[in-house]
């Protein structure tokens, strides 16, 4: 990272949980361990005066009725059962990090998962800037890729991978790059939106604490799109993201390229559970043309809150000064 780009970890127990999705789109469980670390608010220096986060005590984390939970989301811890999130210092045009296991020795061996070993997704915490990347492995277990962090802005970083033996995890790290920033205003919840050409059109919303179908149509040129390509090992690959703590909702469709029974388009359909009312930002990559494509929606779980406008179609718009160009085919996809 460039010098005065400022790292901070965060990491959070909270009552409201993400449920699993079921079928081939279900989240795995995340249960939280005893020692899991949290965001110590200022950046301290270590190894040479490289930016760090600063270790703070255990957050306990409790459960819908005040228990102990079992399950967190996915996205809110920097460590969690003994596997840390570390950045690393890079080049200004690359972002660095280190997974390091139970043993303080960083992790060098991966379960491939979704045809790759890591999945890196970044966003900013206005939930604009979505970015989804691959970083590449290291002898001594950094993981390097060209930086996916578009301009100025407080982001949140997603590691989504599998220890070899061990269970799936997500691990999150907020990341600050310095600058003048307009904050983008989330926008309309939608049943409708466009990118680069395509209408992808949503049918079902999410409901809290029970499973939900939804399924995204894709269509170009008012014609729908019936042959969509593969993209890691599915024909659409859904991030759905919590607004307020960027909770973290990683699942797949109901369904997988040759199986006999999924079609390549136009409809990719999930189920998918989330535990509580409010707005949730909704992030579908899909393949057509040797291009990966990303539309985004706004959903709202539950009771709308008061003021929230109707849905309605919501076109992709460029990206505020800075930040990911949605209307670019292939961007942030390596």
């Amino acid at each position: 990272m460039r010098t005065g780009t400022r790292l901070v970890g965060f990491a959070v127990g909270l009552a409201a949980i993400f449920g699993a999705t079921y079928g081939i789109g279900r989240v795995v469980d995340r249960t939280p361990v005893a020692e899991s670390r949290h965001d110590g608010g200022a950046a301290s220096r270590h190894d040479g005066g490289a930016e760090s986060r600063h270790d703070s005590d255990a957050v306990p984390a409790t459960g819908e009725r005040g228990g102990p939970a079992d399950r967190i989301p996915g996205g809110l811890l920097v460590t969690d059962r003994g596997y840390t999130l570390d950045p690393v210092d890079a080049p200004a045009d690359e972002f660095a990090f280190r997974i390091t296991g139970p043993d303080g020795q960083p992790v060098t061996r991966y379960d491939v998962a979704h045809d790759r070993r890591m999945h890196l997704i970044v966003v900013r915490r206005d939930l604009s800037g979505f970015r989804h990347v691959h970083p590449d492995l290291a002898a001594d277990g950094t993981w390097r890729v060209g930086t996916p962090l578009a301009g100025p802005g407080q982001w949140r970083a997603f590691a989504d991978f599998a220890p070899t033996g061990g269970e799936p995890l997500t691990l999150g790290v907020d990341v600050t790059v310095p600058g003048e920033l307009t904050e983008r205003q989330l926008p309309a919840p939608a049943t409708s939106t466009t990118v680069d050409g395509y209408t992808v059109t949503l049918t079902g919303s999410p409901q809290p604490g029970r499973t939900a179908p939804l399924t995204f149509t894709v269509s170009r040129d008012a014609r729908p799109v019936t042959d969509l390509e593969p993209y890691l090992g599915a024909y659409g690959h859904l991030v759905a993201l919590r607004r307020g703590d960027l909770a973290y909702l990683h699942v797949h469709p109901d369904g997988t390229p040759g199986d006999g029974r999924t079609r390549p388009g136009p409809a990719v359909s999930f189920l998918a559970e989330v535990p509580s009312a409010g707005s949730y930002r909704l992030y579908l990559d899909f393949q057509h043309g040797g291009t990966v494509h990303t539309a985004e929606f706004t959903v709202v779980a539950g009771t709308p809150p008061t003021g929230t406008p109707p849905t309605g179609t919501n076109p992709s718009g460029p990206a505020p000064s800075g930040g990911a160009d949605h209307g670019t085919p292939g961007h942030g996809h390596n």
